[in-house]
Order: C-alpha cells, then sequence, then structure tokens
C-alpha cells in the first residue's frame, strides 16, 4: 500500500463519524485493520466483532429501530454469507451503509476469491442495495458521506466496494 492510499481508512473515519454513525459491525478483515483500529478507540461509537457478516445487517436493522445509525464493514467474500438479510433492508426500509474491502480483482493470488469478488456489485444490486466503488484514496470522505446520506436519509441498503487497487493486493505472506 502506497503512502497516498494509507489515508483512506482515516478518511473514512471522520466521514463515518460525520455521518453520527455510532455503531460499527465487522468480521475481522486486514484491508479494514486501519478503519477497524480507529473505531474501537473511539469513544463515542460501538465496535462489535461478528462471527458472520449477515448478523452485521441484523444488528444494524436494530440499531436503527433504536434511533442509531450503524455501519457494517465486511470483505467481498462475505457477501455471499448475508446476501439473503439483504433483502430485509428493502422490505423494512432500513438503512446499512456497508463498506466492502474488494477480493477477486486486481492481483489476487487466492482463486477461492475470485468467484464472489468478480460477483460482488451484481449480486448486492439484485436484492436491492445500490452500489458505488472506490478506487481512488482522495475521494473516500465524501465517497461515504454521500453514499452515507443515501442510506440514511432514503432509507436504503448502499455498498462502498474498495477496490484491490486501493487496498493492495494480498498475499500468503499477509
Amino acid at each position: 500500500m502506497s503512502d497516498a492510499s494509507s489515508i483512506w481508512p482515516d478518511a473514512i473515519f471522520d466521514a463515518l463519524v460525520a455521518l453520527e454513525v455510532r455503531q460499527v459491525s465487522y468480521v475481522p478483515d486486514a484491508g479494514h485493520r486501519r478503519l477497524i483500529e480507529r473505531c474501537r478507540a473511539a469513544t463515542d461509537m460501538q465496535a462489535v466483532v461478528l462471527t458472520t457478516e449477515e448478523e452485521g445487517v441484523a444488528l444494524a436493522t436494530g440499531a436503527w429501530l433504536g434511533g442509531v445509525r450503524s455501519a457494517l464493514l465486511m470483505q467481498s467474500s462475505g457477501v455471499g454469507n448475508c446476501i439473503n438479510m439483504l433483502g430485509l433492508l428493502q422490505t423494512c426500509r432500513c438503512p446499512l451503509l456497508m463498506l466492502v474491502t474488494m477480493r477477486g480483482e486486481h492481483g489476487e493470488f487466492n482463486p477461492w476469491q475470485v468467484p464472489m469478488g468478480q460477483a460482488t456489485a451484481a449480486v448486492m444490486q439484485a436484492v436491492g442495495v445500490v452500489v458505488e466503488r472506490l478506487d481512488d484514496p482522495a475521494q473516500a470522505g465524501l465517497t461515504v458521506r454521500m453514499m452515507g446520506r443515501m442510506a440514511y436519509e432514503g432509507q436504503r441498503g448502499v455498498a462502498l466496494l474498495i477496490g484491490q487497487r486501493l487496498i493492495g493486493a494480498k498475499s500468503f505472506g499477509r
């Protein structure tokens, strides 16, 4: 990861704070490491570790019903785990901002990551989730704020796919 691209997690965190997100759930992921650290350290934000991604959809729905804005951090391989639960968002008009680090793209070493990585956008769109990509670190904060606005004010599920070129291609050693 280059120095220029390492700023995106901080810009995303600042955008979450500006959006008044108070709960962030996640399945541990190296691509989200810095953002998770920032969320865990924030005194006015609850960071909740999940065992599987679909728990995050349910958690966010409950948070919304309780008046709290929530975001879900996951890897593209986890999208397949929560696809059935994502239908809840459209049916019940519950907002959810999902930040998805991509696998199966630029320089992927693991063949098991390719199918879901290539299908992530289409699968999410098929269940009514609005999808946008982030490949430019300079656009991270603005893009998250605009996607958050669409989620929370429009009461819908939105997903920002954070490209593998931005997070860096993984290897067996990382």
